[in-house]
């Protein structure tokens, strides 16, 4: 019996989480209502917060919602590609191709959790944190493997490639959004392939 409501309440998390991801990264955490999740859902408030303790909580588990969707496209390219100097270029050639699917859900999750929770809400700043912090880690950890087996310049230095790769990626899409002008993440993944291809040993 308690089994039963525990997956019926699992899958109503689940529901609210899905269709309030797009709405939370459009209007922000600000601009989000308890009447625009009931809305979107189709939900009363007591079902909203029978599921959840407060808007808080819907907010960051829509962030984490939003970012998994990106994380798990890019761990698929990053599998498939051959050598580290593939999986470096994945990042510019996944952005590349899907920067306008990006901009239509109102742009990237991460810096758009970052720009708005600096100074106003710690809980989402601290998530936002922490997906930069494993994404950054994961492509030093490329370019050092790839290093180690020669397929990058011994002076690589893999934080400050980490650093250029995230820079690049954020700045290039938030600014394509913000412009509705594709040259500034189409300039950026380019000098980003540049930057990559000059790494090679």
């Amino acid at each position: 019996m308690n089994e039963g409501r525990n997956i019926k309440s699992e899958k109503t998390k689940r529901y609210i989480i899905e269709k309030t991801a797009s709405l939370f990264n459009m209007k922000g955490y600000a601009g989000t209502s308890i009447s625009d999740i009931t809305d979107v859902t189709g939900l009363t408030r007591g079902s909203i917060y029978g599921n959840f303790k407060n808007k808080d909580e819907v907010a960051i588990q829509a962030f984490i919602y939003n970012v998994d969707q990106i994380i798990s496209s890019i761990k698929i390219e990053l599998k498939k590609a051959p050598t580290y100097f593939d999986k470096l270029m994945v990042y510019p050639i996944f952005y590349r191709n899907i920067y306008r699917s990006i901009s239509s859900f109102g742009g990237c999750p991460i810096i758009n959790t970052l720009v708005e929770s600096d100074d106003t809400h710690d809980d989402l700043k601290k998530q936002a944190l922490r997906i930069i912090t494993i994404w950054n880690r994961t492509i030093a950890e490329i370019v050092t493997k790839g290093k180690k087996y020669g397929e990058f310049k011994k002076d690589a230095d893999p934080d400050a490639i980490a650093d250029i790769v995230i820079s690049l990626v954020e700045g290039g899409v938030a600014m394509t959004k913000a412009t509705g002008k594709d040259n500034y993440v189409l300039n950026a993944m380019n000098h980003l392939e540049r930057i990559i291809v000059s790494l090679k040993a």
